[in-house]
Formats: C-alpha cells, sequence, structure tokens
C-alpha cells in the first residue's frame, strides 16, 4: 500500500538508447539519430520531431529525415549505464522497483529524514544522473504508482512534475486518455469513438456506458486508475510472474510459414529464459494483432509445466491458429506474442507410464518430451560456453522477424532469477 502523501517516485530516462549514443559521440548531440538499421529500434527527441517512431522501417525514417543519423547500437553500454541509474536510485533509498532497463520506481517515505522532502529527492536524482553519468532524465512525484508513472510522462524531456494529493483531480482532468496505464492504440480509438478524450472524461464516465465500449474488466481497471485509485505499492526485486517475447511483423498474411516461423523465434527466446532461471509454466498465451490493431488473446493451459522450446512453439502455433479461425476475415496480422505464466520450479526429468492422459506434445515425461528435454540442454550448454549465436533450430537461426537484434531485446527482459543466463 502506498505511503501517506507524494512519496512515489517514477524515474524514466529521456529517449535512453539514442541519449547514449549522443554521450558516447558528441558529434550526434542536438542531431536526429535513430538506433538499428531496417528498423528503427530508438529515435532521439531530435528525429522524433520528424515524426520517426520506434518500430517504423528505417527506409520510411529515412524519408522522412534525410538527415537521419543511423547507428548501430552499443547494447552493452545501455546496460552497463541502466544499472548505473539504479544504483544512484539506491543510494536514495532500498524501496526501488525497476521496471525496464530505462525506468524504476521508488519509495521514498523512508528517506525523508536523510535526504529532505520527496521532490527534493527527485531533483537530486536528476542532477547526480546528470552530473555523473551525462544522462537527461525525468522524474515524476505522486501519491500512487499510475499517477507518478503519468507524471514523469509529463515532465519529458528531461524534467520534473510534482502532484500534489490535493492537486490531483486537478492535473488528471485535461491530460490526454493514452497516458493512462493499459490505453494503447486500439483502446484509445475506441474510447475516442465513444466521446472520450481525455482522463478527465474517462473518470466521469458512467460504468455501463464504459463496459459497452470496452468491456467489464477492462472498463473498471481504466476508470479506477484516471480516478487515481491505485492501491499498488513500490516492491523492490519483484520477479517476472509471466515470461514473454513478441514479434512486430508488419503487416503480413498469416500463412502457416509465418506462424511457424515467428512462434519458433518466439519460443526459442521464451523457453530459453525459463530454462535458464531453472523455471518451467503451464499456461500458454498468445497474443494476435491484426491490420486494424485490435489484439486477440488465446490461452492454453496444460497438465504439466512446459520448457521445451519445439513444445512451445507447437501449443502457441495451434493458439494462433485457433484465434484465426475464430476471426475467418482476418487474414492480415501485425505482430504475434507468447507468453508463458503458471511459472514453477522447474524439477529434474521425470519419465511417465505410457498410461498417463496426456497429449503427448506437452509432455515432458514422455519419449518425445524427454528427446526434447536432453536437446534443448544440449544447446543450453553449448550456449552457456560459445555464446548464443553458436548454436540453435535451424527455422530460428535463419529467422529475424521484426530485424530487432537479440541483443536489443535482452535489455527489455526482466530477470526471472538468480540462475538465468540468457
Amino acid at each position: 500500500m502506498a505511503a501517506p502523501g507524494a512519496t512515489i517516485l517514477h524515474a524514466d530516462l529521456d529517449a535512453f538508447y539514442a541519449s547514449v549514443e549522443q554521450l558516447l559521440d558528441p558529434r550526434l548531440r542536438g542531431r536526429p539519430v535513430a538506433v538499428g538499421g531496417s528498423v528503427v529500434l530508438a529515435a532521439s527527441y531530435e528525429a522524433r520531431a520528424f515524426g520517426i517512431v520506434a518500430g517504423m522501417s528505417g527506409w520510411r525514417a529515412r524519408r522522412l529525415c534525410p538527415a537521419l543519423v543511423t547507428v548501430g547500437g552499443h547494447f552493452g553500454e545501455y546496460r552497463r549505464l541502466g544499472d548505473r541509474v539504479v544504483e544512484v536510485l539506491q543510494g536514495f533509498t532500498p524501496v526501488v522497483e525497476r521496471v525496464s532497463i530505462d525506468e524504476a520506481f521508488l519509495d521514498v517515505a523512508g528517506a525523508r529524514r536523510l535526504f529532505g522532502p520527496p521532490p527534493a529527492i527527485a531533483a537530486a536524482i536528476r542532477d547526480r544522473v546528470r552530473r555523473e553519468l551525462g544522462l537527461p532524465i525525468s522524474v515524476g512525484v505522486a501519491r500512487t504508482k499510475h499517477l507518478a508513472k503519468i507524471a514523469s510522462q509529463v515532465a519529458k524531456p528531461d524534467g520534473l512534475v510534482v502532484v500534489a494529493p490535493e492537486e490531483e483531480a486537478r492535473f488528471l482532468e485535461p491530460l490526454p486518455v493514452r497516458l493512462v496505464w493499459g490505453v494503447g492504440p486500439a483502446t484509445q480509438t475506441r474510447l475516442a469513438a465513444a466521446g472520450i478524450d481525455t482522463i478527465g472524461q474517462l473518470a466521469d464516465s458512467p460504468g455501463d456506458f464504459l463496459e459497452h465500449a470496452l468491456g467489464r474488466a477492462a472498463s473498471g481497471k481504466l476508470r479506477s486508475l484516471a480516478a487515481n485509485v491505485d492501491p499498488r505499492g513500490v516492491v523492490p526485486g519483484r520477479p517476472a510472474r509471466s515470461v514473454g517475447a513478441q514479434a512486430a511483423l508488419g503487416r503480413r498474411v498469416a500463412t502457416p510459414e509465418l506462424v511457424g516461423t515467428t512462434m519458433g523465434y518466439l519460443a526459442d527466446r521464451v523457453a530459453g529464459r525459463l530454462r535458464g532461471a531453472g523455471r518451467a509454466g503451464r499456461t500458454v498465451t498468445v497474443r494476435v494483432r491484426f491490420a486494424d490493431q485490435r489484439s486477440r488473446t488465446r490461452a492454453v493451459t496444460v497438465p504439466r509445466a512446459v520448457s521445451a522450446t519445439r513444445t512451445l512453439a507447437e501449443l502457441g502455433a495451434g493458439a494462433v491458429w485457433h484465434v484465426l479461425d475464430e476471426h475467418p476475415a482476418e487474414r492480415l496480422i501485425t505482430l504475434l506474442a507468447v507468453s508463458v505464466g503458471n511459472l514453477v520450479p522447474e524439477t529434474a526429468l521425470q519419465l511417465a507410464l505410457p498410461v498417463d492422459l496426456v497429449p503427448p506434445v506437452a509432455d515432458p515425461g514422455g519419449c518425445l518430451g524427454a528427446r526434447r528435454w536432453g536437446s534443448d540442454r544440449a544447446v543450453d550448454a553449448v550456449r552457456a560456453r560459445f555464446g548464443r549465436d553458436a548454436v540453435g533450430y535451424a527455422r530460428v537461426v535463419f529467422s529475424e522477424p521484426d530485424g530487432a537484434p537479440d541483443a536489443f531485446r535482452q535489455l527489455a527482459e526482466r530477470p526471472l532469477g538468480a540462475r538465468e543466463r540468457f
């Protein structure tokens, strides 16, 4: 539970990857910079002014801004500097919840005697990060995590916004609804169609009206957040409860080859992380995004927890086709994602009797599962010694669905535990 008063901070590094490149090469400062090649992985604020955003194709970005400077990316430096920023935050309070490579929540309720009121702490954090690391960082200060995150977005670039408890409703009311946690492009479009453009309008909308537009679960959650009802506290070191990966596809026809190749690639990422952390999971969830930005999900729960790459790929592909069969008019897809939940510690392989009524593809202890168990661990051992690129499934090795290098994806992967190697 959040402490009374505005004691929660959300610290968010500004255009982090591009800012690091401008730090490493001063000649890039003030110039439009894109990290990536065929696909833009990140863009500086100077590049964003031309409409360049992450996920955009490189040729389109260069058309929008002929002066664009493209760099390959220094992924080791991103990790190093991101970790150093967390060390700065932990110098003010141990209650730090890192949510990505470039952002974190802090609760400074217990640090006020040492460092002063929360706004002073936020200012000191910004000063230290700029002075010691040379990076711009925006900080929001508020009573809840949701509002602190919104405040940091309003503060960008390179700013500080403090929302006092008595000013919360006034601050939120005129802001665009897209700033609410969980409002993506598709939800924003549906809200706009219902005449809801601001957070204040969302908070004031009748519950049944929102249910009709968004469904019961989403409408209740978003309406609460718009009213700043958010009981979540800052939880340091919280491990991930599920493991997932996604691939942006552009606008592609959903063919068996595309679905199979993409799911194989995503399963390799997810299953490797599971095994590296000594975990397995029983629930496999896929998300399919269509050309109109609508997304549909499908979950499959199996009797025994799995962590095998090919098993996960097959379960995921089957779930994707179930979604596509339910929407026969939709054949253009723009994104596929897979995640594994219901995580449990992975135990040593236990062979099962043939009488077990478990589908062979999802049975780790069956003959097929045992072979996959052995081959996956052989792959893991080679990668642990020689690197991830040393070995892999052929379909995976020769596919990289959205053009983003593995090193970039790894920056966004949330730790599962001490044993994780990938």
